[in-house]
């Protein structure tokens, strides 16, 4: 069996989760002769498209050898403090990650050909968790769009249109209940749903996203209910709306389902509207693989040109300042941003490609997404642009099952200002990777 073969193996047994050893790299590059590099890769759905990626990237050459590591990013982060992080990361881009480029702990990659190849339009998307001066710390690799999934079926069947106003939702949610079917499936069981969906395509749908978190964060530890922005203030109507949807418009049950219920239940035609992603599609179509399926941004105000749809930034690719194997990482890295290799990855799991030139999506139930991407109506979530210590998905679930809208809004308020207290200021310097403050290990990062 050959060297390639055999780190092949390992790259398996790596997908399956099994813990990598230093003699295992050590083996790959000594029988080899090539320069072992670590790939972490945080997204455990496409971890067998990855680990073949990998393997025909080893394959094509003799000088590099990729080791994926799919241990996640505890580990990683604990990698940073220990002076020995990965080569390369090609992780979900959040706060856990984005405190690496706050600290400046991460290699500038602005004179990658892979940079230029990337959508201007996303930059401010990942600034919004912070940035180091002068440097492009990340970039995309992979955009997830999320909006109301609708059954097509039951809209033809009654005749319906899809909403582009408040109004029109709303006369859409009457006219089904008054036809006996329940407009959403609410699974308010799973705070992440209630959090990614309900509250996300509300509030994303009524607020600037990126000018309200600008300005949060410049309140820092004023935001209250005398500050020029706040939860309070902003996210009231949209809080209000998203209570008579999940009020008026829902399954009775709603309170005692979860993910898997809904999928389900969704499958069976028990409701006309899903406020999921599409990740969600895969489980539907166990049941109903024929069921004729759509897209549409949740419309919150009276005019059309507020749509946009809730985008996260799924994967980015990354290269920390502790890697030793830095020119071999980015070679590495330029292979994942071949326009196949993104494109096919995109394609396989539902996603934008967030390069210039790259073609639309051509999977129908996503059909309706791709105007509001092409034209950057696109906001990223509200729940994903808080620290972990903001319990956000406990506070939109608390929501929805009666908590008052007006003390929960109060309460973030009194987090972010806690939070804004206690965070350090976000480095512009240049930090080793072994330093803990660059590996981010204060509790909180800096909104």
């Amino acid at each position: 069996m050959s060297v390639n073969r055999v780190c092949a193996v390992r790259l398996v047994a790596g997908a399956l989760g099994l813990t990598l050893v230093g003699a295992a790299l050590t083996s790959c590059a000594a029988g080899s002769g090539a320069e072992t590099i670590r790939f972490t890769f945080s997204k455990r759905e496409a971890i067998g498209f990855m680990t073949e990626l990998v393997a025909e990237y080893n394959a094509s050459q003799d000088d590099v050898e990729v080791v994926i590591d799919t241990s996640g990013v505890d580990v990683v982060s604990a990698s940073f403090v220990r002076g020995n992080p990965p080569d390369i990361m090609l992780a979900n881009y959040n706060y856990e990650i984005a405190r690496f480029v706050q600290r400046c702990a991460l290699t500038d990659l602005s004179e990658t050909d892979a940079a230029a190849t990337i959508r201007d339009d996303l930059q401010p998307l990942m600034d919004q968790y912070g940035s180091c001066a002068g440097r492009t710390s990340a970039l995309p690799y992979s955009v997830m769009a999320a909006s109301v999934i609708y059954n097509k079926e039951i809209f033809d069947a009654q005749g319906l249109e899809v909403p582009q106003t408040w109004d029109e939702l709303i006369a859409v949610c009457d006219q089904l209940k008054d036809a006996g079917i329940d407009p959403f499936y609410g699974t308010f069981k799973d705070d992440w749903t209630v959090g990614q969906g309900w509250y996300d395509y509300t509030a994303g749908g009524s607020v600037d996203v990126i000018d309200f978190f600008d300005a949060l964060a410049q309140e820092g530890t004023g935001v209250g209910p005398d500050s020029e922005v706040s939860f309070q203030k902003d996210f009231a109507e949209p809080m209000d709306r998203m209570m008579q949807l999940a009020d008026e418009y829902t399954n009775p049950d709603a309170a005692s389902r979860g993910y898997g219920d809904g999928n389900l239940a969704f499958a069976k035609g028990e409701a006309a509207m899903y406020l999921q992603g599409p990740w969600a599609f895969s489980e539907i179509a166990k049941t109903a693989p024929d069921l004729e399926l759509g897209t549409f941004p949740l419309p919150m105000t009276d005019d059309p040109a507020d749509l946009g749809v809730r985008v996260n930034m799924d994967l980015a690719a990354m290269i920390p300042e502790g890697s030793r194997h830095q020119e071999a990482a980015r070679d590495f890295l330029e292979y994942l941003y071949q326009p196949d290799h993104i494109q096919e990855y995109n394609t396989s799991q539902l996603g934008f490609t967030p390069t210039k030139d790259a073609p639309a999506p051509d999977d129908p139930r996503i059909e309706g997404m791709i105007e509001y991407y092409d034209n950057g109506q696109i906001y990223q979530g509200p729940s994903v642009l808080v620290p972990k210590t903001l319990p956000i998905f406990n506070y939109a679930q608390a929501m929805v099952l009666g908590a008052s809208t007006t003390s929960t809004l109060r309460t973030m308020d009194a987090d972010w200002a806690r939070i804004a207290f206690r965070a350090p200021l976000p480095s512009t310097q240049d930090t080793a990777s072994g330093d803990a403050s660059a590996s981010g290990e204060t509790e909180e990062s800096a909104p």
